[in-house]
């Protein structure tokens, strides 16, 4: 079956890893099926190619354990939030029927990551509607749309609606973001350009920021997320985290 829980939508590859990996491995964990659509191949990055890339987005896949990770073939740097591309972004959510889609930042520094946020949430609600015709391998689609869209926090520091506790997840998490080796501080030595995630205190940045957001809610890491719509519960103990062992 090709039905997923959770599907995971992205600009780049490796924005998913760096954001939201930790939680999607915890869904894993619980059995459920879990999978990542990156929009573009990251072609424009100024190290690596869009071929070591998709080495890399596969490694990295195999490390999260998702079920699924797909590339709808989008232009780097230059895709829109319009009709073309909402078109073809939709027939990904109506085949994988996810119940939750982790989609970009709704604000970043790079400008793919606000663009693509929209783009992703957006499309899970234009899924929805039934006079939008799309089709999946020449087969006509049904209309879905995920119960929610929830947004990471990125590069900038945006205070998140909910806090995930990823405390057993996190060293895989950063084995994970590794896997892009021509994009991450290589300490053998690269003759890449030097970038802004290259350098040495990146990766020690990302440890530090999902310390600092599990010490929120009293937990050794967390990753922090975004939702436009207010979750609800259905009592208050389901706020109490589990006892840490």
């Amino acid at each position: 079956m090709h039905k997923l829980h959770i599907l995971a939508i992205a600009a780049h590859p490796d924005d998913v890893e760096l954001g939201c990996a930790g939680t999607l491995m915890n869904h894993i964990a619980m059995g459920q099926k879990v999978g990542i659509v990156d929009l573009t191949q990251g072609e424009l990055g100024t190290r690596g190619t869009a071929e070591t890339r998709k080495q890399e987005a596969a490694d990295a896949a195999a490390v999260i354990g998702v079920t699924i990770r797909m590339n709808a073939g989008m232009a780097d740097g230059f895709f829109k939030n319009d009709e073309a591309h909402l078109r073809k972004l939709i027939p990904y959510i109506r085949h994988f029927q996810p119940e939750i889609v982790i989609a970009n930042a709704l604000s970043d520094r790079h400008p793919d990551h606000g663009r693509g946020g929209k783009l992703i949430a957006d499309a899970c609600f234009f899924a929805g509607l039934m006079k939008i015709e799309t089709e999946w391998e020449g087969i006509p689609q049904l209309p879905w749309r995920p119960k929610r869209v929830f947004h990471m926090v990125q590069d900038r520091d945006i205070t998140p609606t909910f806090i995930v506790d990823i405390t057993a997840t996190h060293k895989r998490k950063i084995e994970s973001i590794l896997c892009y080796k021509t994009q991450f501080y290589n300490p053998a030595g690269s003759d890449e350009p030097h970038t802004y995630i290259a350098g040495s205190s990146f990766i020690n940045n990302i440890i530090n920021r999902d310390a600092l957001t599990g010490k929120k809610i009293g937990t050794d890491f967390a990753e922090g997320f975004v939702s436009e719509n207010i979750p609800g519960i259905a009592n208050l103990d389901q706020l109490i985290l589990p006892v840490m062992p």
